[in-house]
């Protein structure tokens, strides 16, 4: 049916640092941490030095006992070594199973026995937060750090002897990983090599025209996200070097990019909100970039304009890749300096030529338009083949012709572009578009630095807005700001850090919503 079909023998994520060694040996990959499996590596290592860590680790993991198709849940404290231990798990043919660090014990413990007997990667400290009936549904515990009697520390099987990679077949399983968990436990997303090599060509597709020469690649995005892998496979395939962040705090960030200088930045949609303040800074730690790359959701305009501003490089882009974790990016939308307004905020895209397609499925009969929007369902070769576990859950979203219905609600414009409106469980009635009054308000309030319009039990939506540094939110700039929005309860002022988020960073509003309804006004 598309494009990407042809020749797809998948991304084989067990060797990709090889192979980018062996095109680009003198390649570089910079973090601004430390690795828990590997301290001693420092934070500036060649490619190659990171693939003979991967042939490693996957060693040790051998001498571990994991075997070619044996499930490994990785499920530690933050940072890049839970993506070397997803690739050294593919190296021996296991199928890695990323869980956020930022789950609680229980859903952990669930996602593990729907797992089915797992091998489980963690440490000391996550361990200590699981229940105890965790050994009970795992094959084996191994530790990155930390002790336990009933472990296996992998420090203890350093110097294993070397194993050939295996190779298995592009329609096997070769990662998991869990979807949001915006709306209850997170469903495991089951991806094999040939759905990651079809979330891969759209996304090269769409850098090729804007990136000719060789580009310093910053990224920060959630180690357990597929869309980490396929971004690394562009970079490391490219010879461009790496810069990985484990913290998003805008002035850890800055100091990082005054000194490296990136030419691309990839990140969530509410890490460039953070990183809106680096436009100010005087050492210029923007004026590098000449792409910015933002994954699955919208992004506010103010947000789009205030970061182009920053930059000093000839048609800078930033690119808009709306999609999910379930069929990777699926439509795309270019910004440039001077062609970014309010109005055009819920526009996130057309789908890529002979790659992904869209259509806008009609709720109650009616054409779907901006006051009635339709469900927006999607077809892409990068789907998942199955939710671990829920395959019946997986089976409800599949229509006849493979189409994919993402959850969100919306309507194609005169153009073809999918105008995103809310998230189905979202939709407040009588509101219209949440996400839209949120984009006026942010174009409004330059102080905002996040606002989440949530419904409240018999009365109007409530508003709950986090300013730059906890300011008190002037009443009246916000009075003004909301004047021609649909009716609100007063704002609720909380601090960004106490809202409830998922592994990518995104508002669990449903969750919010409860809380407030709990009586709970976070900690401001």
């Amino acid at each position: 049916m598309f494009l990407q079909r042809l020749g797809n023998r998948g991304i084989r994520l067990g060797t990709l640092f090889e192979r980018a060694a062996a095109k680009h040996p003198t390649n570089v990959l910079v973090l601004d941490h430390d690795l828990d499996l590997a301290p001693d590596l420092g934070r500036r290592a060649t490619i190659a030095e990171v693939a003979d860590l991967v042939d490693d680790l996957a060693a040790r993991l051998w001498a571990a006992r994991v075997r070619p198709g044996d499930r490994m849940v990785v499920h530690k404290s933050n940072g890049f070594d839970i993506t070397l231990l997803a690739c050294a798990a593919a190296r021996i043919g296991a199928v890695p199973v990323l869980l956020s660090p930022k789950l609680d014990g229980d859903t952990v413990g669930e996602l593990v026995r729907r797992t089915d007997r797992p091998f489980l990667v963690t440490d000391g400290a996550k361990l200590a937060r699981l229940p105890g009936s965790i050994f009970e549904r795992a094959e084996r515990v191994l530790l990155t750090s930390g002790r336990h009697e009933g472990a296996i520390e992998l420090a203890s099987l350093a110097g294993a002897e070397r194993v050939p990679a295996v190779t298995m077949p592009p329609d096997h399983p070769a990662l998991v990983t869990h979807t949001s968990g915006t709306t209850g436990i997170p469903k495991l997303a089951v991806h094999t090599s040939r759905t990651l090599q079809a979330r891969y060509r759209p996304q090269r597709a769409a850098i090729t025209p804007v990136l000719r020469g060789r580009e310093t690649v910053a990224i920060h995005v959630s180690f357990v996200h597929s869309r980490l892998m396929t971004a690394l496979a562009i970079s490391l395939l490219r010879g461009f070097p790496i810069v990985v962040l484990a913290d998003s705090d805008p002035r850890r960030a800055a100091d990082l990019f005054a000194r490296l200088r990136p030419g691309v930045l990839e990140a969530h949609p509410n890490t460039f909100m953070e990183w809106e303040e680096l436009a100010d800074d005087p050492r210029e730690p923007l004026a590098r970039v000449k792409l910015f790359s933002s994954t699955f959701d919208a992004i506010h305009p103010r947000t789009v304009r205030k970061l182009l501003a920053a930059t000093r490089r000839r048609s800078p882009v930033f690119g808009q890749l709306y999609g999910q974790s379930e069929v990777g990016p699926v439509v795309v939308k270019a910004f440039t300096p001077g062609r970014v307004s309010d109005e055009n905020g819920r526009c996130v895209g057309i789908p890529f030529p002979g790659m992904t397609d869209v259509r806008v499925v009609s709720r109650n009969g009616l054409p779907p338009s901006p006051d009635n929007p339709g469900y927006i369902e999607v077809r892409s070769d990068g789907r998942i083949v199955t939710y671990l576990g829920e395959r019946q859950r997986y089976d409800a979203q599949v229509s006849d012709g493979g189409w994919w219905r993402m959850g969100d609600v919306g309507f194609r414009g005169k153009w073809g572009c999918v105008h995103l409106l809310d998230r189905e469980v979202d939709l407040i009635d009588g509101f219209g578009s949440t996400l839209a009054a949120e984009d006026t308000l942010f174009g409004k309030l330059p102080d905002l630095a996040e606002v989440v319009i949530v419904p409240s039990a018999g009365g109007a939506p409530v508003p709950v807005v986090c300013t730059r540094n906890n300011r008190p939110l002037d009443p009246g700039e916000w009075r003004a700001a909301a004047a021609n929005l649909p009716p609100m309860a007063e704002p609720v002022q909380w601090r960004i850090e106490d809202l409830p988020q998922t592994a990518t960073t995104k508002i669990k509003r449903l969750e919010l919503a409860r809380l407030l309804a709990s009586g709970s006004r976070g900690a401001a």
